[in-house]
């Protein structure tokens, strides 16, 4: 006869219900489809413990106490990148036993600690973070962020690299400082600058040369003027772009200050906070789902140009309305770089 399964506290509570309510004891074990033998040893139980829990087994004693675990937590922390080998060595040095590298990850695992692929975000530092506070502290409550022109620059590869870093961490610790990636530059590709409000997106104009302050002031010119033109007029727009050393040339101030270009001071350091950058991912993706992927610079930028002007509006709203909940983010996170 094989072994039978263990009963739930649930259904060994409704044995004793039934019993309460004086329900015989073979009516219970048929109407449940509980042996008769256990519906009397569940209520002899009851009798005298006036439970239904199962008593505690002893079982094979953990191989780490709870020290040791905290222990093994603060050498993680210490070195994230690390492998469980390197792990099972300090710890073993530190500890009288020997522990296996198995043993080093099965606790981490039951203590949440899985290895990821680390985030690639540029570290902040620790002057361009107190600046990132003080934005989103200043940052007006009542900002219409619908009348926000959102812009930037992106650079689209025909061959990406795909290689993933490595480091251990817990879910909620994606986005900690210990757990980054400083991102590297992308492989040769197509660079291009664009810009959208929650109503539509602008232009998307590709950039053949190094950017430098005369030729962004001629992309402002050239694109951004009359896109600006082209949008409501009863509403005051305001252009935001980063602080990428083009972006703050002195020419480029006077031009903004000559065609009434209002700015929006923005911190440092903080892609983050532009919605454009999800704005960059859809589309990616959207290049990548084409059946014909692009293998060469002139097809990579019709692609993109295509897609650029097929973005859905629900798109835009939903990037634009996210802006207070990235407000809050970053002020939770006291400036450091957060999930977007």
């Amino acid at each position: 006869m094989g072994k039978s399964r263990e009963l739930s506290i649930v259904e060994r509570a409704e044995v004793v219900g039934a019993w309460k309510c004086d329900v015989s004891k073979m009516v219970i074990s048929q109407r449940l489809g509980i042996p008769l033998r256990t519906v009397y040893n569940i209520i002899e139980k009851y009798n005298k413990g006036g439970t239904v829990e199962n008593n505690e087994r002893s079982g094979r004693p953990k191989i780490l106490s709870e020290r040791d675990k905290r222990s093994l937590v603060r050498v993680v922390r210490k070195n994230r990148k690390g492998v469980a080998e390197d792990y099972k060595n300090e710890i073993n040095i530190a500890m009288s036993k020997s522990i296996s590298t198995r043993t080093v990850q099965r606790n981490l695992y039951e203590m949440g600690y899985h290895a990821r692929a680390g985030k690639r975000k540029p570290l902040v530092s620790e002057v361009n973070r107190k600046k990132r506070c003080h934005f989103v502290r200043c940052c007006n409550e009542l900002m219409i962020w619908s009348e926000v022109i959102f812009s930037d620059e992106s650079r689209f590869a025909v061959f990406a690299n795909d290689s993933q870093n490595w480091v251990w961490r817990q879910p909620h610790e994606k986005y900690n400082i210990d757990c980054l990636v400083p991102k590297v530059a992308h492989s040769p590709g197509v660079m291009v600058w664009g810009c959208f409000t929650r109503d539509k997106v602008g232009p998307l104009v590709r950039i053949e040369d190094n950017i430098t302050g005369e030729l962004y002031e001629k992309i402002l010119e050239d694109y951004l003027l009359p896109f600006l033109h082209s949008l409501d007029s009863s509403k005051l727009w305001v252009f935001q772009d980063d602080n990428a050393r083009p972006h703050r040339a002195g020419r480029v101030e006077q031009f903004k200050q000559d065609n009434d270009i209002l700015s929006l001071p923005w911190p440092p350091q903080s892609p983050d906070l532009n919605p454009i950058e999800n704005l960059w991912d859809e589309l990616e993706r959207r290049v990548r789902k084409r059946e014909n992927i692009p293998r060469n610079k002139n097809d990579l930028f019709a692609a993109l140009e295509e897609e650029w002007y097929q973005i859905d509006t629900e798109i835009l709203e939903k990037l634009v309305d996210s802006m207070p909940r990235r407000i809050d983010a970053v002020k939770k996170s006291k400036g450091y770089s957060v999930n977007y």
